[in-house]
């Protein structure tokens, strides 16, 4: 996917500070209220493998000719801008923004800021990861959901060809490593942890950015090796089932979803609402298959993986608890 020229809250005209009110930190707590505390509205993300595999416009989607991709078990995943939409007639932007991450200036990769992935809500599947007060939320109806996603976290299988030990080459077939990808427009990464790694990059990254931790364990050769590669995907696949009347930036990976059900805003609500959004990964990591086997395949001896084309996420259900 082409990135766009502007960055994307730029693009939106939005402020951090305007909106530092508006929105809470992390949250790990348990999912009931503390008594007498002030009803909040709650999120949490789910990874569902079943659900409907689409493409861009929200149509289903085949593996194209040539490629390969697998559903991955996913560790942990963040966002960095939530938005609510009362109908599919309205703006990016022009909805009610929850939250954003913060953001850094950026000479990077054609924008002039980046998101700061150290501010970044990493959150697991199932967990509370952002409280925000009811009080704030403008009353209302609302039908769709826009979320950014900026990174994900996941394991996948591969298998590892011609690895050199001794006089001999050994293929391990079947092996799972884990891969951090991100797909925000721009983001500025310090440090960040694939699986026991720790990764200095000290960079401003554009979408697709990707590093792979995997290990060679070899006890009869007394070898075993942990390795992490990095590396860019060619495209981004971002649903938008809005996008003849709501586009999105180029790049943005703004994915948009419906509520199961409109929600319902009176201004008057005394009870936490628990919202689920559910993304789907089934076969979310495609590659281009070289040698038309279905799996993906990394040759150590020639430093060669079969490319990575896509590692977007393919569809967004919005859920109550």
């Amino acid at each position: 996917m082409k990135l766009h020229p502007l960055s994307f809250f730029s693009f939106l005209g939005f402020s951090f500070l305007g909106l530092a009110g508006l929105f809470l930190m992390s949250c790990e707590s348990e999912n009931e209220p503390l008594p007498n505390s002030s009803p909040k509205l709650r999120f949490e993300f789910k990874f569902d493998k079943e659900q409907a595999r689409l493409n861009n416009l929200a149509e289903p989607s085949v593996i194209p000719e040539g490629n390969a991709a697998q559903t991955p078990l996913f560790n942990a995943m963040s966002i960095h801008y939530l938005e609510f939409a009362p109908s599919a007639y309205t703006a990016l932007g022009a909805g009610q923004v929850l939250y954003f991450n913060e953001e850094l200036p950026s000479q990077k990769n054609g924008f002039r800021t980046a998101i700061d992935f150290s501010k970044a809500i990493v959150s697991e599947e199932g967990k509370v990861f952002l409280e925000i007060p009811l009080s704030e939320l403008q009353a209302g109806r609302y039908e769709w959901v826009r979320a950014s996603v900026s990174y994900q976290n996941y394991d996948i299988k591969f298998n590892l060809k011609n690895i050199p030990i001794g006089s001999e080459m050994i293929d391990l077939d079947g092996q799972v490593g884990t891969l951090a990808s991100f797909l925000g427009y721009n983001t500025h990464i310090t440090t960040h942890q694939v699986k026991q790694e720790i990764i200095t990059v000290n960079d401003d990254k554009k979408q697709g950015f990707w590093a792979f931790e995997s290990e060679i364990s070899l006890p009869a050769y007394n070898f075993s090796r942990r390795q992490v590669s990095v590396g860019e995907s060619a495209g981004t696949t971002v649903v938008n089932p809005l996008a003849a009347t709501s586009p999105i930036p180029a790049g943005s990976c703004v994915i948009t979803g419906a509520f199961a059900q409109p929600l319902e805003i009176s201004g008057n609500e005394s009870q936490d609402i628990h919202i689920v959004l559910s993304f789907s990964i089934k076969e979310s990591f495609e590659w281009r298959d070289t040698n038309a086997n279905g799996e993906w395949d990394i040759d150590i001896q020639s430093n060669y993986a079969e490319p990575v084309v896509d590692m977007g996420l393919r569809g967004l259900q919005v859920k109550r608890k």
